[in-house]
């Protein structure tokens, strides 16, 4: 039986598209969707749609009309924002015979919320850096000694590192918080960073893949550069995370290595910016999905790789003609 998939808000995630075809090998179709047609990834594709922004009326309507259309089998989405919305109508995609490929709508929207999220891991013993959305509680804590500058300002929602700033001082603090909408202050983690690529299975909730690398370069929010390695104790950490947390499907958790000790700073449930690094080291996500909505458990793969790969990232072009 064929297997179809629908990747939503594909942007410039060619290899996404790309792996997912691979992974097919012609028993199924992938099939694309992007309010841009300047979304080099949708040219990939099998077929694709151009569709509205997800924020307007009529926005899954269009999606229903495309799954049913394309006997879509599974649908997923590279944006942070639409995770949650395809959770939230998971019944109404499932009565299509869709399944959304993704976490629950609770721990999608926790996952946007940045203040959430650090309460949560907070909560169940963590260790996460210092975060703030009283000014004057930071402000106390600065004068006890309890954090130190700088400490970085952001949006409590928010993704792809957008409008995030470093502050060495009260007044420029007081100042981005004042001039931002829900802001949050965090602490600056001095330390190794590292990226996780993860793979809960949809039918058995076990975590079967655990990739890891440390971040060498950053570029526009995501891995530009990283080296791949390998610690028996952060894939238990990362292992204990997921359970707790109930994730399923594919996430991207960012890590903080201090002094020896690793801290939890985001969790994307999605394919992360970083995750062909995972799947060139043999690491393949896609073939998890594949078998999950063919109805079959997967096995654990988390380690089955080499330690020491370096992925580099280099712009293509890709052209199209427009049209009037």
């Amino acid at each position: 039986m064929a297997i179809n998939i629908l990747i939503a808000s594909c942007g410039t995630r060619n290899k996404i598209v790309q792996y997912f075809k691979r992974a097919l090998n012609g028993q199924g179709r992938v099939v694309a969707t992007d309010c841009s047609p300047n979304a080099p990834a949708l040219y990939e594709a099998d077929t694709f749609y151009l569709v509205p922004r997800i924020t307007e009326a009529g926005y899954l309507d269009i999606l229903y009309d495309i799954c049913k259309k394309e006997e879509i089998t599974g649908i997923l989405s590279l944006i942070d924002p639409e995770l949650s919305l395809l959770s939230l109508h998971e019944t109404e995609f499932a009565q299509l015979g869709v399944t959304v490929i993704g976490s629950s709508y609770e721990l999608c929207e926790r996952t946007l919320n940045k203040w959430e999220m650090y309460r949560w891991l907070k909560a169940h013993g963590y260790r996460c850096a210092h975060s703030y959305l009283d000014v004057e509680a930071f402000a106390a804590d600065v004068a006890a000694g309890l954090i130190t500058y700088p400490v970085f300002v952001k949006p409590a929602k928010g993704s792809a590192s957008i409008a995030i700033s470093k502050a060495y001082d009260e007044e420029t603090v007081r100042l981005l918080v004042s001039h931002g909408k829900e802001m949050m202050i965090q602490e600056f983690l001095d330390g190794q960073e590292i990226g996780a690529d993860c793979y809960i299975d949809m039918l058995s909730g076990k975590t079967v893949s655990i990739f890891t690398k440390k971040k060498l370069a950053m570029r526009a929010g995501e891995t530009d550069k990283g080296i791949s390695f390998q610690d028996k104790e952060l894939f238990a950490l990362i292992e204990r995370l997921n359970t707790e947390c109930g994730f399923r499907g594919q996430i991207d958790i960012d890590i903080f290595e201090v002094d020896g000790a690793y801290y939890i700073s985001e969790i994307n449930p999605r394919f992360g910016g970083g995750y062909p690094h995972a799947y060139e080291c043999g690491v393949d996500h896609m073939r998890l999905i594949l078998n999950n909505l063919a109805g079959r458990e997967n096995d654990v793969i988390t380690g089955q790789y080499e330690e020491g790969w370096v992925m580099m990232k280099y712009n293509e072009i890709g052209m199209r003609k427009d049209t009037p």
